[in-house]
């Protein structure tokens, strides 16, 4: 039987045993409830031991966390605190400035944060706890879920809260808190390892875990050999990682990927984008049938799960719909599709919720085509034995590293470029990411457009992930009569023929 590891929360820079971590959420909870921040707080750093306790702290103050990409600029991250509601903004070192100026724009009073030290605007982290009461706080306060937002189809990012089925629904902080330690009694014993950002949902659920009692160990940015380092030292059993995780780690050499021991590895989830196959081989092959492949969205959360011997029978597929989803496959004629027939993939949740977005009911209308009926904007097939195949997008959603991009959003900020007269944005194939943004750009009569210089005004208004990598000079983007513009058609240059997304 594996050894329960007695540290709780672990990264570079410090470790807590399970009696210092609880003195700190007993501290940090007391905190937020006498500050009354309202529903939520917002939560805008890099993956720390610190950041870990914001969302654990808030969590058991049945407060809403609002996980925040920390690569927006200050703009960006003003109109998700306005939109949240978000009473307290917690920021680290490297987010403060931003954070701080955010929060003017927002008006927004308090910005909490680590290591900021001559930082004006953010109050002391250590402080704040250090004031707070140290008695037990209540448990039978409502438990909500994280507020997460999505790149806007229209521009704009929409808010959603963590389905049911990665969230339960099970009333009081302490009712949830006994759920999530059934949980982690269940599953696999060991610790996990946070390898992505914590702003995606994801990693995330491994607060949730920490919450049930299993110890986590924080990598504060990607590191290949890093995460190797810790696996071995700490034992490490289980993880979520990104198909762009692997290509890093399978291009270590292989001398050092065998310096390191991996078999307390029991599993690993992948998630957020097409892995290719040939990885996906490579790593099974390295660590063993430990993957497990987890299909779905942050607003509909999991919808279809394989393990690695299923994949290996299947390869390709993102496997069987969980519970409580039902695949329903529809033609372009409206009717259903049979066992191998392409079709546009839609889940029907028989609770009748499907997705639904903050402040935002007609997008949540227009999500589903009937109660409980979505799609995640893909087309693809269902075997006979029940095993999902995609084959490709019908929304113009971009997948880079695991990152869901909106073309959108891009265009807007770039369609205000003196230079340009039309854009289109599209993704197309990278080794590493998967796929990489890329922006056609039509000029104005008479200009010239300089990629360089378009691409300094792209990243002066916009998070870095979100920038176009390239930029063609075309003639037209090919709007019709309508002025819509096919990123089908648009994409097809530059995907190999045979292209199939999810292998």
């Amino acid at each position: 039987m594996t050894e329960t590891p007695s540290f709780a929360l672990v990264d570079d820079r410090q470790q807590l045993d399970w009696p210092d971590l609880d003195a700190v959420v007993v501290r940090g909870t007391n905190a937020l409830l006498a500050a009354q921040p309202g529903a939520r707080v917002a939560v805008f750093a890099q993956n720390a031991v610190e950041t870990v306790l914001a969302y654990l702290c808030a969590l058991h103050a049945g407060i809403a966390s609002v996980p925040v990409n920390f690569h927006l600029t200050a703009e960006e991250l003003a109109y998700i605190l306005t939109d949240s509601g978000a009473g307290i903004l917690f920021v680290g070192p490297e987010t403060a400035a931003t954070g701080v100026k955010a929060a003017e724009i927002a008006g927004l009073k308090r910005v909490i944060g680590w290591r900021c030290e001559g930082v004006a605007g953010v109050e002391s982290w250590e402080d704040w706890l250090a004031a707070a009461r140290t008695a037990p706080p209540p448990t039978d306060m409502p438990a909500r879920p994280h507020l997460h937002y999505t790149s806007g189809t229209t521009g704009r990012p929409k808010g959603a809260e963590t389905p049911p089925n990665m969230f339960p629904r099970v009333g009081s902080v302490g009712a949830l808190l006994e759920a999530l330690q059934g949980a982690v009694a269940a599953g696999v014993p060991g610790p996990a390892i946070l390898v992505g950002p914590l702003y995606h949902t994801g990693p995330l659920g491994s607060v949730r875990q920490l919450a049930g009692g299993r110890p986590l160990v924080v990598i504060p940015k990607f590191d290949a050999e890093a995460i190797l380092v810790a696996i071995d030292r700490w034992k490490v059993a289980t993880s979520v990682m990104v198909p762009t995780h692997f290509q890093r780690l399978l291009a270590l050499p292989a001398e050092v990927r065998a310096r390191y021991d991996m078999s307390s590895l029991r599993l690993v989830s992948h998630t957020g984008a097409a892995c290719p196959m040939e990885a996906k081989r490579a790593m099974i092959d390295w660590w063993g049938p430990v993957l497990t492949e987890a299909y779905g969205a942050t607003e509909a959360g999991t919808t279809n799960m394989i393990n690695s011997v299923e994949w290996l029978a299947k390869p390709g597929s993102v496997g069987k719909a969980v519970p409580p989803f039902e695949m329903v496959v529809i033609g372009e004629d409206g009717g259903r599709r049979g066992a191998g027939e392409i079709g546009q993939l839609y889940f029907r949740d028989p609770t009748g919720r499907g997705i639904v977005y903050h402040n935002d009911p007609e997008k949540t209308a227009a999500a589903h085509i009937e109660p409980g009926v979505f799609t995640l904007g893909e087309v693809g097939y269902v075997d006979a034995d029940g095993y999902v195949f995609i084959t490709d997008r019908v929304s113009d959603m971009i997948v880079s590293g695991g990152v869901n991009i909106y073309p959108a959003e891009i265009e807007q900020v770039l369609i205000g470029h003196p230079d340009i007269e039309d854009v289109a944005v599209i993704g197309v194939p990278d080794t590493e990411m998967g796929e990489a943004v890329k922006a056609l750009v039509v000029a104005k009569p008479g200009t010239a457009p300089d990629a360089a210089a378009i691409a300094r005004y792209a990243r002066e208004r916009m998070a870095g992930y979100k920038a176009p990598r390239s930029y063609d000079i075309v003639a037209d983007i090919g709007r019709n009569a309508m002025g819509k513009v096919n990123k089908r058609e648009l994409r097809k240059p530059y995907w190999p023929s045979d292209r199939t997304i999810g292998g």
